[in-house]
């Protein structure tokens, strides 16, 4: 090789290097917060990783299991997330109510609406329990440590008279639920989760549970203090030995993002989550309700990127 065609490949060498270093330093890293391992949150986060790694040049996505939407806001407000998954709860966390006052967490924006999650009581067939007030005393599990369903659970035992106090708690994700009715290790467990959700599926199938009617009073309670609630009826037949209709109520989730990420990157984002609904429908039907419809339901601020692709197709004016 003489000096000039050395010359030549060593140029294009640093060059490509350059190029690289670039590419790199263009990347744009988002983890995305979901919920434990046995719900929809992070099946459904992994496939949205995916599709936004496929679709978006520079993108590095993925998907964190974690203790759910209250988990998800800590991991966003400390720079972990940049993408989570949030129930009703966001409504209270964005606005500094409740449980957040005070302390307001104003870096979250909506890019997306997914759909309602039922509240879900499920009680072993032997421990006793027929109706909400039966689970004075017992031993039910309100979710993984960090997450809102225990937030939820508490809210409930206040609004339909139960002693908080007197409810022995403990902290399993979806799965370590399912296994702890098998074993009876508890009584009950309260799942927040669409219809279908797996952790109420399998107990359900496996015979072990039933599912507690939550009264039409204590509902409209839970609505007057948290306006993001609704009612619900699961419908008779959407469970394996469900004959009848349960009464409940449901929180709506959305996707969000941090307020840091840039619009462009944002817009890419939630075009790409609907160009490829169906791939996210596949992973679960209940993703069949992502609708651009429903933005008009988001009750907090929508990020400028996901704003702009909702004006670009007519969903918002």
């Amino acid at each position: 090789m003489n000096g000039t065609v050395k010359n030549i490949f060593s140029a294009c060498v640093a060059f490509a290097m350059v190029v690289a270093a670039l590419q790199a330093d263009a990347a744009q890293f988002v983890n995305i917060g979901t919920g434990p391992t046995g719900g929809t949150y992070y099946p459904v986060g992994a496939g949205i990783a995916k599709i936004w790694n496929e679709s978006i040049p520079g993108m590095r996505a993925s998907a964190q299991a974690s203790g759910g939407t209250r988990n998800n806001i800590q991991l966003m407000q400390s720079g972990e997330a940049q993408a989570i998954f949030a129930d009703g709860l966001h409504y209270d966390a964005y606005n500094g109510l409740d449980s957040y006052k005070g302390s307001p967490k104003k870096f979250m924006r909506a890019i997306a609406p997914l759909y309602p999650e039922a509240v879900h009581i499920v009680a072993r067939k032997d421990a006793g329990i027929k109706t909400l007030m039966d689970l004075n005393g017992k031993r039910i599990s309100v979710g993984a440590v960090g997450g809102s369903v225990e937030f939820t659970a508490d809210s409930l035992f206040k609004n339909s008279g139960i002693d908080v106090s007197g409810i022995k708690k403990e902290y399993l994700g979806h799965s370590e639920s399912v296994a702890a009715l098998q074993d009876k290790q508890i009584d009950a467990a309260i799942t927040v989760g669409a219809i279908g959700i797996s952790s109420v599926v399998e107990p359900m199938t496996l015979g072990i549970v039933e599912l507690i009617d939550i009264p039409d009073d204590v509902v409209k309670k839970m609505i007057k203090a948290t306006p993001y609630f609704a009612p619900l009826t699961i419908p008779a037949g959407s469970y394996r030995g469900q004959t009848r209709d349960v009464k409940t109520f449901s929180s709506p989730n959305i996707l969000a993002v941090d307020e840091k990420l840039d619009e462009e990157t944002v817009y890419r984002m939630t075009k790409a989550l609907f160009e490829h609904k169906k791939e996210l429908v596949t992973i679960s039907a209940r993703m069949s309700m992502m609708d651009p419809k429903f933005v008009k339901d988001i009750k907090i601020p929508l990020h400028a990127g996901a704003a702009r692709y909702y004006k670009e197709i007519g969903a918002t004016k």
